[in-house]
């Protein structure tokens, strides 16, 4: 074999190495991903809706994509902690991040990011969402929504609504449900949930709004009563309470949801990659009724559509930001 015919095939050798070592397509179309753990970031504390979400659909995930997918919680700042992270991190497909509402708020809430919240990161797919429910006591003779509407409207200074933080989707949809149905009563923003609803049974608010997942067993059990839910259809665990819209405000909508996302500059067949099994483990009948038993309805869907709900969620919550007259933080 002379020199030159030798050179060649060690140098068509190195470019065939360097193409497997790296992210690459084959040619069925099949992203390959790094060979290591998926870091699956979660911007909340272990045990949350989100938490719980990610680690349902990351390890079947981790069965789609034969390779580890490792749940890290990154909880703090509204999601900024979470976010840094992502961006610090290779822009290949290893490190993902769940995306909740508050990604969407946070442009609007904070005086100013490290990041650009829309910008900066990539859609990958939606996973799941879940309501929000209106609470009352057991013992109130409010029964639906019309009732909390007319009592608020008649005794605004003898009533009130009760949420957890300042900013949070559960305080931010209470704000849109006192502007949409011209209502003047003050909002009680609580430390927390167990707070909150020790605050509602005690009588020091009227009702309240809060995250139906962690509090299904509560309304079950009788010790809540939810009156409404504010997303526009009925939740599928909760079946038989009614809308807001139901109750005559036409458009309103407020899910709270998780998806997930990557950095911006990930690669398109990598996203694209990802999100098909994303949605094949949404698919998933034993995975769906899980996430439902968490009071999460999966969803799954295309990237260009979660592009659409982080864009339309963050300009829908900065003009119910600013009618409220929330300072940025």
């Amino acid at each position: 074999m002379n020199l030159r015919r030798r050179h060649a095939l060690q140098l068509g050798g190195m470019v065939a190495a360097a193409s497997l070592a790296a992210p690459a397509v084959r040619a069925q179309g099949q992203v390959l991903l790094p060979d290591k753990p998926v870091r699956l970031i979660v911007p909340n504390a272990a045990g949350g809706v989100a938490d719980l979400t990610a680690r349902t659909v990351g390890q079947a995930l981790s069965e789609r994509l034969k390779q580890p997918v490792v749940v890290e919680n990154r909880p703090g700042a509204g999601g900024i902690v979470a976010g840094q992270a992502l961006l610090a991190s290779p822009a290949d497909g290893s490190t993902l991040m769940v995306a909740t509402n508050a990604h969407a708020i946070s442009a609007s809430l904070f005086r100013s990011l490290p990041f650009d919240p829309i910008r900066d990161f990539a859609p990958v797919g939606l996973m799941g969402a879940f309501a929000i429910a209106i609470l009352v006591p057991p013992q109130s003779p409010l029964r639906t929504a019309g009732d909390l509407m007319a009592k608020l409207k008649s005794d605004p200074d003898g009533s009130n609504i009760g949420t957890i933080s300042v900013g949070s989707t559960q305080h931010l949809a209470a704000e849109l449900f006192k502007t949409s149905a011209g209502l003047e009563t003050v909002t009680v923003p609580f430390s927390g949930t167990p707070a909150l609803l020790t605050g509602l049974l005690r009588g020091d608010v009227t009702a309240a709004f809060e995250i139906v997942a962690p509090i299904t067993g509560q309304i079950r059990d009788g010790s809540l009563r939810a009156i409404a839910v504010t997303s526009s259809s009925r939740a599928a665990n909760l079946p038989e309470v009614p809308t807001l819209q139901e109750a005559g405000l036409a458009g309103f909508d407020v899910t709270s949801w998780n998806a997930v996302v990557a950095p911006a500059r990930t690669p398109a067949p990598v996203i694209a990659y990802v999100n098909q099994q994303l949605n094949a483990v949404l698919s998933d009948p034993a995975i769906r009724a899980r996430l439902l038993e968490a009071g999460v309805e999966a969803k799954g869907g295309d990237p260009a559509a979660l592009g659409r709900l982080l864009a339309e969620e963050a300009e829908k919550w900065r003009g119910v930001i600013e009618r409220a007259g929330i300072e940025k933080q």
